[in-house]
């Protein structure tokens, strides 16, 4: 019995064990590649906080398919900050129009991000999707984004140690 068969009621779930199946198999590059076929985003990446600044852990790029890591960037001026700070998942369809993205200097349009939290419980980084261009709103990218989460984590360091 496959993954689609055994959640054939529970489409969520369905998603989850099939991008858990990725992970485990092939890596986080194309688990992450996974989610990214699930979403309009073009990227999706997993960033961690390191002080005031987000550390780029892993990228997927849907244009560039050589693009494993992204550039670092200070905290203030990405949408991950709002997720870290309120830990809690973040949505923004359009920058130039959501009051979460006020003062966030950022070429960055949509956003879905989730919070990764350490194997203590804290707040690690961030998963999420974001774009250059405006996408269109998806309800199911937010809750297969926190479920992947922690599923990353252990995948990245299974020792618990970061």
């Amino acid at each position: 019995m496959n993954a689609t068969t055994r959640y054939e009621n529970d489409p969520m779930q369905a998603e989850i064990a099939a991008f858990g199946a990725v992970l485990h198999a092939q890596g986080v590059h194309a688990a992450l590649g996974y989610l990214n076929h699930c979403t309009p985003h073009r990227y999706t990446g997993v960033y961690r906080f390191d002080g005031d600044m987000l550390r780029s852990e892993v990228l997927f790029d849907r244009k560039l398919a050589d693009v494993r890591t992204g550039a670092d960037a200070p905290l203030a001026d990405t949408y991950c900050s709002l997720v870290g700070r309120n830990e809690a998942p973040v949505q923004i369809l359009d920058a130039a129009t959501d009051p979460q993205a006020t003062g966030i200097d950022t070429s960055v349009i949509s956003y879905c991000g989730a919070l990764i939290r350490d194997g203590q419980g804290k707040a690690f980084g961030t998963l999420f999707h974001y774009d250059l261009q405006r996408c269109q709103e998806r309800v199911t990218d937010q809750p297969l984004l926190e479920a992947a989460a922690q599923l990353l984590y252990r995948q990245l360091y299974p020792d618990g140690a970061k």
